[in-house]
């Protein structure tokens, strides 16, 4: 029956949404489909407004993520030339933390009120509450609270409760009308289904959800008087017992599919939804890589690391180790880089000579390829340099979005292939320090799966598999977040049993496509050790965070700027 069936899986990425739909009973990609976000990453003016935003703020439009399932969803059922009837269940998955204020049934507050910044969704990477985040860290700590160290030491200001303060301090209006502070993965589930669920998965990374609950209202008040009702925002409550917390598990059956939303995806009404996911999360069923000690990095603009294991530790630096939030029966660990594919954008669109750009197109290579070509053809050392990849904060292993970027070694003969391999290789530091503090914290790593977008570059590959002196296994998918939430969908229409089952079928990756090259490995050890020294130095962010407030006051009036007492020093 499963070689007659077919399922749907979406994924919600930063700048655009995208379909495939995947045969049941193998996992083949039969077609698929891409919606560019219209108003993609808002991050100076709210749209159609002349309301500016403060630094480091990144907010999303709903209205993009609807009009994926109204576009991206019916142009990947025709691509594929499947019937529609075929399809027996939908999956999606979100960036995450992004994260929206709601009415009651679920309508954005902005929607009602374009014109205030706190009404929109806060994407991922929206850093702007920071200094709210040291203060939940800073009295976590003082507290002892039980929870901190499940997430290395610290929460993220990306995440749900550094961002409900910031809006809670900055905006009581919006505060109190946000009936629902929900993830965008559970909301565009709930636009599915017309069923508000929430998913262990998010309500543990991002949500701060441990042991069965989540932080106490106490706490809560201690931050703010008015934040302590916080989490009834949160949460779904069980009718029997008021108060506590329902959580849908993944590959759970979240709802069936309305008759308006079979109206926007052209889909039959009645199927099958799955619970929400995040992206990074849903990729490990896409590379069949589910069990203990098989770490996915998924690389993109930011990279996101998980890992199932069947024990618990504290690592420090890691975004969280939530139980069932991978695959349910097993702990699930997550650390992740900031910045990865979008500083090395940063680099190309402001830094690289036109004179590149016109040598690049008369190849006819992207200005990417262009790079990579020249960085490729040198020694390991050969440049001289040494970065710190912070351009967007660091997120693992020191938790600190007011961090920036550092290049050292550059002199007047430095060229921008130089730069650009060295940024490479500041990413490829990066994620060897975050494996090597799993390991140090009793946590094996037995296996380097990446995925994403980033695998078209072989070279950068190759640098990673010699920084991290192992082999790296790469996803089968160039649509990695998509067939996990494919196989996910698979999972919550019955047609296999679980989440390993269903992803041993229909998941797909290559072992060891990648192997170090020993004397590239010695090299890279030595310049290794030095960026140990240069991460360790900058660490404290005395230099960094002083930096970044003087930028902000000279942004001019009305924009906000950072006390020395919020820059997270």
């Amino acid at each position: 029956m499963n070689a007659n069936n077919y399922v749907v899986g979406v994924d919600f990425g930063t700048l655009s949404g995208r379909a495939v739909v995947v045969r049941v009973s193998d996992g083949a990609e039969v077609g698929s489909a891409v919606h560019e976000y219209a108003h993609g990453v808002i991050e100076e003016h709210l749209p159609g407004s002349s309301v500016r935003l403060g630094p480091d703020w990144a907010l999303q439009s709903p209205q993009d993520w609807l009009d994926v399932l109204r576009f991206a969803v019916p142009s990947a059922i025709s691509a594929a030339g499947v019937s529609p009837s075929q399809v027996v269940g939908v999956g999606t998955d979100f960036t995450a933390c992004t994260v929206l204020p709601t009415t009651a049934d679920g309508t954005p507050l902005c929607f009602e009120t374009p014109s205030l910044p706190h009404a929109w969704p806060k994407l991922w990477k929206h850093h702007a509450a920071q200094a709210h985040a040291d203060r939940i860290n800073a009295l976590a700590a003082s507290r002892g609270e039980a929870w901190l160290p499940r997430y290395g030491g610290k929460i993220s200001s990306e995440w749900e409760f550094a961002k409900g303060l910031q809006v809670l301090e900055e905006d009581p209006s919006v505060y109190e009308r946000a009936r629902r502070w929900i993830e965008a993965a559970d909301w565009i589930v709930w636009q599915l289904t017309g069923v508000e669920t929430r998913n262990v998965c998010t309500a543990g990374y991002k949500g701060i959800y441990q042991d069965g609950g989540y932080p106490s209202a106490e706490f809560l008040s201690a931050l703010n008087p008015d934040f302590a009702d916080f989490v009834h925002k949160l949460t779904v409550t069980e009718p029997s017992t008021p108060g506590a917390p329902v959580l849908a598990p993944l590959g759970g059956l979240a709802g069936r599919l309305t008759a308006r939303a079979a109206e926007w995806t052209g889909l039959p009404e009645g199927i099958a939804v799955a619970v929400g996911n995040v992206d990074a999360h849903v990729t490990a069923a896409a590379a069949d890589a589910v069990r203990p000690g098989q770490m996915v990095a998924i690389m993109g603009t930011s990279t996101c690391h998980v890992m199932p294991s069947d024990r618990l530790a504290e690592v420090p630096g890691m975004c969280g180790v939530v139980r069932d939030g991978i695959v349910p029966g097993l702990w699930g660990y997550e650390a992740g880089q900031s910045g990865v594919g979008d500083i090395f954008a940063w680099f190309v669109d402001n830094a690289v000579p036109s004179s590149y750009a016109q040598e690049a197109k008369a190849r006819g290579l992207s200005i990417h390829e262009h790079l990579t070509g020249l960085a490729a053809a040198q020694a390991v050392g050969e440049h001289g340099l040494l970065a710190l990849d912070w351009h967007n904060g660091n997120r693992s292993i020191l938790v600190d979005h007011h961090l920036s970027g550092v290049i050292v070694g550059q002199t007047l003969a430095t060229r921008p292939e130089d730069v650009y391999r060295a940024l490479i290789e500041a990413t490829a530091f990066g994620a060897r320090l975050i494996v090597e503090t799993f390991e140090r914290s009793g946590v094996p790593v037995e296996e380097f799966v990446v995925a994403g977008g980033l695998l078209k570059n072989r070279f950068l590959m190759q640098v990673y598999a010699d920084v991290l002196r192992r082999p790296l296994s790469v996803i089968g998918s160039e649509q990695g977040p998509a067939l996990g939430s494919a196989v996910h969908a698979a999972v919550a229409a019955g047609a296999y049993e679980d989440i390993e089952q269903a992803s041993a079928a229909m998941g797909k990756r290559t072992v060891a496509a990648y192997v170090p090259d020993d004397k590239a490995a010695d090299a890279y050890d030595l310049l290794y050790a030095e960026y140990r020294r240069l991460h360790d130095l900058f660490a404290d962010g005395d230099i960094l965070h002083t930096l970044r407030r003087l930028r902000n006051a000279a942004t001019g009036p009305g924009r906000p700027s950072i006390q020395g007492s919020e820059a997270g020093a």
